[in-house]
């Protein structure tokens, strides 16, 4: 197996346990501090991704491609330098953006959240900037070395405490307020956070090839040409996420603006955007643990590649993850589509949040396309065109919202129909960005066999549903349901030749039990 499937699939594994885990950790908090709770904090949340993007710089993806390049060479001194050089770069950021948030939260909680509470979660976050900062820096070093593992662990190992400390910290300080408990959710991430970093710095001193102490502020006065080489990645990288994050950041203030212009309650629009935000959108997000775990790989994957001038590979790579996106996207789809209500009643206890899956799952198809395409733009150097996109992108979705989400007769719909446009534009830009860049097929009559088995495949789920076993309990019938969409929709993916064999035997559980028979 290459480097790219190995550490693809152990991405993917991790990515997996991680999703389900992270679910986990939202069910518990959906649970524990209600829908106003999480209403609080998913105001906040977006806050800490744009501080967090600001404070990486966009150095991960940078570090990825130039020591995947530095490593092909065998030049460790270079590798080196990129680290303290990236290093130096994040610690300092963190350094002056922790107390800047710190100063600014009770301004952002009053005046643009126009709900006070949430300056609690807001202050707990501050304290994960630091470690992120460094975790990131070595997350981007093991992957640019295609060496996968130390960053799926650490993924899996802060879950597991966020789980952990979740129920307790909430049910703590519940009693002195909902604002109280979602910040103590947040408090919860940071020691996970922090739990990953130690992790990720042993496995670091048991890999490491040189001293990274040694000379650390020469190498970083003598890093010039390192630190202008990062930057030509990480900057436009950087403006790619910032805008993503940006617009994340005023997305739950335009939503809350624009649902007063319709006449809609502060709490009311804290507990709707709860039920968009922290119901239905993280199950809509979960299967893109797929992507995520292809685009991480396809980085170091296509910058080598690209360094050779091997077109070829680069185009075989391309076509791998998009045919893998779609492949498994169309199964999640339709789980989420047919399945809406019985899921969320099953993982929250209430089906609110259904409404906004059944209008959202079929287009989150094109957004499961959006993480790979773009890491494509990033390890081909069109990181710059890949911001352009995301801008459009950002600032379309922003205004939709604000239109849509104004109106009475929309109200909240509108903020998921702008949520909707937005993903889709970007993914369609990034699709016709790689196209003038990369000799691509694009195999119609594949895609039309794929649509057919989704739509055989729903057909066969609902139907289970609604007819088998409709005295048992709703996990049971959930689970038939979804266990003979998966099957039949694997089978009629052979019988279309859209899998084989041979893909199959790569994957190794499947390969020994082939080996077994």
């Amino acid at each position: 197996m290459s480097k790219f499937l190995k550490g693809t699939f152990i991405l993917l594994v991790a990515g997996f346990i991680t999703r389900v885990l992270g679910f986990i950790y939202r069910i518990v908090l959906a649970r524990s501090i209600g829908e106003e709770g999480v209403g609080l904090y998913m105001m906040a949340y977006p806050t800490f991704i744009l501080v967090v993007t600001i404070t990486q710089l966009g150095l991960p993806v940078a570090i990825s491609k130039n020591i995947a390049e530095a490593e092909a060479r065998k030049d460790y001194g270079e590798i080196k330098k990129i680290l303290v050089v990236s290093l130096a770069i994040t610690i300092g950021l963190s350094i002056l953006i922790t107390p800047a948030l710190l100063l600014l939260a009770p301004m952002l909680s009053n005046t643009l959240f126009t709900d006070q509470r949430t300056y609690y979660p807001l202050i707990a976050i501050a304290p994960a900037l630091p470690i992120i900062a460094i975790s990131s820096v070595l997350r981007g070093y093991f992957q640019g070395r295609q060496n996968m593992r130390p960053s799926a662990v650490s993924q899996i190992l802060e879950q597991l405490v966020r789980i952990t400390l979740i129920a307790t910290a909430t049910k703590t300080f519940l009693p002195y307020g909902v604002e109280y408990a979602a910040a103590a959710a947040m408090a919860a991430s940071v020691l996970g956070e922090l739990l990953s970093l130690v992790y990720l710095l042993t496995m670091f001193k048991l890999k490491k090839r040189f001293k990274l102490r040694k000379d650390f502020f020469q190498f970083v006065h003598k890093g010039k040409r390192t630190f202008k080489e990062l930057m030509e990645i990480a900057l436009p990288t950087t403006g790619s996420r910032m805008i993503g994050s940006l617009a994340w950041f005023f997305e739950p203030i335009v939503v809350a603006h624009s649902l007063a212009l319709a006449g809609v309650l502060a709490v009311n629009a804290t507990k709707q955007y709860g039920a968009l935000t922290g119901y239905a959108m993280p199950l809509l997000m979960l299967p893109s643990f797929v992507t995520f775990s292809l685009a991480t790989s396809l980085v170091p994957a296509i910058s080598e590649a690209n360094s050779k001038n091997n077109h070829k590979l680069i185009e075989y790579r391309l076509q791998q993850a998009l045919r893998f996106v779609f492949l498994s996207g169309g199964l999640a789809v339709i789980v989420l589509y047919v399945l809406a209500d019985p899921l969320m009643q099953l993982m929250y206890g209430s089906t609110k949040g259904a409404y906004f899956i059944k209008i959202m799952a079929p287009f989150f198809l094109l957004f499961y396309y959006q993480g790979p395409l773009q890491a494509v733009l990033q390890a081909l150097n069109l990181a710059r065109a890949a911001m352009i996109n995301s801008l459009i992108g950002a600032v379309v979705k922003t205004a939709v919202i604000f239109l849509l989400a104004s109106q009475p007769s929309f109200g909240i719909t509108g903020a998921a129909l702008g949520i909707i446009v937005g993903f889709v534009l970007v993914t369609i830009l990034h699709f016709a960005t790689v196209m003038k860049r990369v000799a691509f097929s694009f195999y119609i009559r594949d895609y039309l066999k794929g649509f057919l088995v989704m739509a055989a495949s729903g057909w066969l789920g609902y139907w289970l549903f609604e007819n088998i076993l409709l005295k048992e309990a709703l996990t049971i019938r959930v689970l038939i349901s979804v266990s003979g969409m998966s099957l039949s929709y694997i089978l009629m993916l052979i019988f279309f030749g859209l899998l084989k064999k041979e893909e199959l035997e790569r994957i190794p559980w499947i390969r020994n039990f082939i080996i077994f028979r």
